[in-house]
């Protein structure tokens, strides 16, 4: 929210629902006066909101440019086609759908383009990190397909990549999908494409968390790999709640059919112009240094949890994230979360790698784009361990963390 921007909302709500704008302004309060660790938000830029607050939330666009169910199409076109060849452009993809709703929308069209009900799927485990559209019985993929989970290696938190190759041969999978919701490392792509040839299967990627940081050259790329890509647009890519899937040519009438009519209705034009803008803001250089210091941060992050005495994943990470175990100070994952958000560090919980306990799961891309670096990331990791151990009282953290952000507000003005 801009100068000019935040004002002029809160001014026409306030006069026609002053209760919602109430509630409006409080959540900019909240995200402003507490540290935003969760790993997979983030602030918009000023004009991705902008977008999304746009007269284009008014049209109703089934369909795909120049051949939607509705009239009075011709501009929104525009804008989809112009969202569709920046992804492509900086994807490097051959082709791009930008109308997924979510994460889990484009993974649900990915499977529907590619499957059929009962057919083998291979992914990482959930309590390695899967994401629930991985296999979860509680999600339609459980329910659907016969999962088949690979793990981390129990001394090392790495993929096992043995196991991998071991599990493919025996199942025969017809798609293996790799990612994660809290794997801090990179996915070694290369080795996934060369598994799904041999036992030929679909590779599919779900890069929701990483996909910000191939953008900006700090993660390497799913797309040479994978026959199809999904990902989020949100997360360290800084743009609007929703999701895109990118594909080779050859899967793109597939895939877009499996997004519309298959699985979706009407595309969110004004979600979809806000998509272009932030693809727009990735392919600059600010937004390739934004990356390399979201990297440099979670590593400095890390490493100086690991010198409270948290015992971090994986032993450090190479993305935004950092999962890391809190035992040794005395609490378990979500006691620990709950100390935390008293003291207004707000981040989640997540799966441990072969242990009954949960751990953390931080991220550093929001506290990136308010322009925090290392400095401050030693700062948190201290005020974390303060808190979680119990020997910082919770008012007195609180007021630190007010501190802290006062000075980086995520919307100057």
């Amino acid at each position: 929210m801009s100068v000019t921007h935040a004002p002029h909302t809160a001014d026409v709500l306030a006069r026609q629902d002053p209760e919602l704008a109430e509630i409006l302004l409080g959540e900019l309060d909240r995200q402003a006066s507490t540290l935003q660790l969760i790993a997979a938000e983030n602030f918009c830029s000023p004009a991705v909101l902008a977008a999304l607050g746009s007269p284009l939330a008014n049209k109703y666009a089934e369909g795909y440019p120049g051949a939607r169910h509705h009239g009075g199409c011709e501009i929104v076109d525009v804008a989809e086609r112009l969202a569709v060849e920046r992804a492509k452009s900086l994807f490097g993809a051959e082709h791009a759908n930008v109308q997924a709703h979510s994460g889990s929308s484009a993974v649900l069209a990915a499977y529907a383009a590619l499957l059929r009900p009962g057919d083998t799927v291979l992914a990482l485990g959930l309590p390695y990190g899967g994401h629930l559209t991985h296999g979860s019985p509680a999600n339609f993929s459980g329910r659907w397909f016969d999962f088949v989970p690979y793990g981390v290696d129990a001394e090392t938190g790495i993929i096992d990549h043995d196991q991998v190759r071991t599990l493919a041969r025996t199942h025969r999978p017809k798609a293996i999908v790799c990612g994660s919701i809290a794997y801090p490392r990179h996915i070694d792509y290369a080795f996934f494409r060369e598994v799904a040839d041999e036992v030929g299967a679909y590779l599919i990627a779900d890069a929701a968390h990483p996909i910000g940081l191939v953008a900006g050259g700090a993660a390497p790329s799913p797309v040479p790999y994978a026959d199809i890509v999904c990902a989020t647009t949100h997360k360290v890519l800084r743009g609007p709640r929703g999701g895109m899937i990118l594909c080779g040519s050859e899967l793109a009438e597939r895939v877009d059919r499996a997004v519309f009519p298959f699985t979706q209705g009407g595309a969110q034009m004004h979600t979809i112009a806000a998509k272009a803008v932030a693809f727009g803001e990735a392919a600059t250089l600010e937004f390739a240094a934004y990356t390399r210091q979201v990297v440099a941060n979670a590593r400095v992050l890390a490493a100086a949890l690991a010198e409270e005495g948290c015992v971090v994943t994986t032993g450090g990470t190479d993305t935004h994230l950092v999962t890391a175990d809190p035992a040794p100070l005395g609490v378990d994952g979500r006691t620990a979360r709950g100390r935390l958000a008293a003291a207004g560090m707000v981040l989640d919980c997540c799966a441990l790698p072969h242990a009954d306990s949960r751990g953390l799961r931080l991220g550093t891309a929001a506290v990136t784009t308010q322009g925090m670096a290392e400095k401050e990331m030693t700062r948190i990791a201290a005020l974390l361990a303060g808190v979680v151990r119990g020997t910082a009282e919770s008012a007195r953290a609180r007021e630190e963390v007010r501190d802290l952000v006062d000075g980086f507000p995520p919307y100057p003005g």
